[in-house]
């Protein structure tokens, strides 16, 4: 029995949307089994039968409803105890599809994509309201970020919301440089002058922590880059950095994806 996604999309109501190409119709009984990496928990969904003379088929299954929890899940089709691994030829990734996805709000985000090895694959992660970063530069002595507001529930529209750029020093004793930003739906835009952070920073080092804090949100959003398909941004994100003063300052990200500045060092 082989089986191969031609299309894949977890749509905005979190249903598991596939598109599959056969080699011959789905059996009664025909089973989908997603099982989670490292621990080895399956859970498994019947289907429906696809007809005597199908070799194309499409399914739909809500996985809210699984409880299924984050991490990553690989996929399987079995039949009387036979078992298969769903190939995929479909990358799994649109930024506009998860732009769009990322509008409502949500505790855990669903993506279905194809493995390096290619196969199919659900990814499960945490999600909460975010600032996510599409771009940063540094100009004329300001440190400048882009970015969509993700998991906030605010429209896609042109609605104007009062927002602040906050740098704070990670560790030790409170201290914060802010600037007003510019909030339009959900896209951002924030500059800061960067002689403020270096005057802040004692002896010229130290790390700093970005975030976004929007009118109409209870809390600060962290400024991080997780809605693309890019995992690992401290290793293979690298931006330019510069200097003030002689002091060297360069963006960063953390393990778990997050912005940070880096001053001196």
């Amino acid at each position: 029995m082989r089986v191969v996604v031609t299309d894949a999309e977890v749509t905005l109501a979190d249903v598991l949307s596939l598109r599959l190409t056969i080699e011959e119709p789905l059996a009664e009984g025909t089973r989908l089994i997603l099982r989670q990496r490292g621990t080895g928990v399956e859970c498994g969904v019947t289907l429906g039968t696809s007809g005597a003379e199908v070799r194309e088929a499409s399914l739909a299954v809500s996985l809210a409803p699984l409880g299924l929890s984050p991490g990553r899940w690989d996929a399987h089709l079995e039949h009387q105890g036979r078992r298969v691994r769903i190939h995929s030829v479909d990358p799994g990734f649109s930024l506009d599809r998860l732009d769009a996805y990322a509008l409502s709000r949500r505790t855990l985000a669903y993506r279905a994509y194809r493995t390096l090895n290619g196969y199919l694959a659900v990814k499960i992660s945490e999600a909460g309201p975010v600032a996510d970063v599409r771009a940063v530069w540094f100009r004329e002595g300001r440190f400048e970020v882009t970015g969509l507001l993700a998991y906030t529930g605010f429209s896609d529209d042109d609605s104007q919301h009062t927002a602040r750029l906050a740098l704070r020093r990670a560790g030790g004793p409170e201290t914060a440089v802010t600037a007003t930003a510019t909030v339009k739906g959900v896209r951002f835009h924030a500059a800061l002058s960067l002689c403020d952070v270096i005057a802040a920073t004692p002896e010229y080092e130290g790390l700093w922590e970005p975030s976004l804090e929007v009118d109409g949100l209870e809390a600060p959003l962290p400024l991080g880059a997780r809605l693309d398909d890019v995992d690992g941004k401290r290793r293979r994100v690298h931006y330019p950095d510069t200097e003030v003063d002689g002091v060297p300052v360069r963006p960063c990200y953390t393990v778990d994806d997050e912005l940070r500045l880096e001053v001196g060092g």
